[in-house]
């Protein structure tokens, strides 16, 4: 269960490489909303993930089928890799930590040492590849994440063919379930600068941990299955859609508007003329498509889709499979109740008067 060298190397390579294509591939240059703490400063992000995505994808495939490096290693490894990336998260949040710290670059902070590295205290930590500016937040939550856990996921899948000759249904499932979720990501990446993650959620031990670490043959009832097909395929279009939609107004709202054509666009992405409240602070709020049923559609089909990737392990006996989902709800919760204080201080009455026009928060008629 101990890393050695090998997994050591192919984490730090994986890491490496995606940098390297995160400056040299081209893509949309989008900017994010003004930063308070820096003057209102506008970055500029190249947002070339779905190229990425694609390369790796290619890549992977014909290392695999040619024999320079099967896949099915990362499986057989699993646990030293898992162990690499523990170790290298927590030495990295140490790094960020101190470096933001002697270098000046701290905000909002809450002077206590715990909660601040829990929570970070640097917003746009970026370093310089080949004469670009890369931003190591965006990286991390976009491709670090979610590419290797992707390749894992069908490093397992792969293993089970080579041993049973065939694939699982709970297998199909979730190899379904995350290539929706982690293409939805790729291909959406431009809008991605503008989000509460980027724009005021400092990079710290939490997400950083969570962006680096943490993302027999059997009888499986197909009716089960087929539910939580169902339910992930509703949860799906939801989150894609009303994400697509909020973040689309507040880019054409700030005038920074870009789009990349990555498949599939779903259904109602975008609002045409969107209904919105005024507020007097000048940003408007979204009470059009989703957004005028509940204040966090997203939030509810997130949850949903986790839920359904535990579910497919349901024949799994302990609480493993379940970490994920409940870990991510206590997190959004707390995210949830932070924005709120957030959105309060910024619109005042406004605000209040928001909430009584879209007075549910998740489940719309229920909470």
């Amino acid at each position: 269960m101990f890393a050695n060298m090998v997994e050591f190397f192919f984490y730090t390579g994986f890491f490496v490489i995606q940098l390297i294509l995160a400056a040299i591939l081209p893509g949309p240059e989008v900017k994010s909303l003004p930063v308070p703490t820096e003057n209102n400063r506008q970055y500029t992000y190249k947002c070339n993930a779905l190229s990425s995505w694609y390369l790796t994808l290619i890549a992977g495939g014909i290392l695999h089928f040619t024999g320079i490096f099967r896949l099915t290693i990362l499986a057989d490894n699993f646990g030293s890799i898992l162990c690499v990336a523990v170790i290298f998260s927590d030495i990295l949040s140490v790094v960020i930590h101190f470096y933001a710290i002697l270098t000046h670059q701290t905000c909002r902070m809450a002077h206590s040492p715990i909660y601040d590295f829990f929570m970070g205290v640097w917003l746009n930590p970026r370093i310089r590849i080949l004469g670009q500016d890369v931003d190591l937040e965006m990286i991390a939550e976009v491709r670090l994440s979610w590419l290797l856990l992707f390749l894992l996921i069908a490093s397992a899948a792969l293993k089970q063919y080579e041993t049973f000759h065939t694939v699982s249904w709970p297998m199909i499932f979730i190899l379904t379930a995350q290539l929706l979720y982690i293409n939805a990501c790729m291909k959406g990446e431009e809008c991605i600068p503008v989000t509460w993650d980027i724009f005021y959620e400092k990079w710290g031990w939490m997400l950083i941990y969570w962006n680096l670490a943490g993302k027999p043959n059997e009888n499986v009832s197909m009716i089960f299955i087929i539910i939580l097909f169902i339910v992930l395929f509703i949860a799906y279009y939801i989150w894609d859609s009303s994400l697509s939609q909020k973040i689309r107004f507040r880019m054409r709202q700030q005038g920074i508007y870009v789009t990349q054509h990555g498949y599939p666009q779903v259904p109602w992405n975008e609002i045409k003329n969107p209904k919105y409240m005024k507020t007097e602070c000048g940003s408007p709020l979204l009470i059009d498509g989703f957004w005028k049923y509940c204040r966090k559609p997203s939030y509810t089909a997130d949850i949903c889709m986790a839920t359904c990737w535990a579910l497919s392990c349901h024949q799994w006996t302990g609480a493993l499979p379940y970490f994920y989902p409940i870990f991510f709800f206590f997190m959004i919760i707390h995210r949830y109740t932070r924005d709120m204080a957030r959105c309060q201080a910024k619109y005042g009455k406004d605000w209040t008067i928001y909430c009584e026009r879209v007075p549910y928060a998740f489940i719309p008629g229920v909470i």
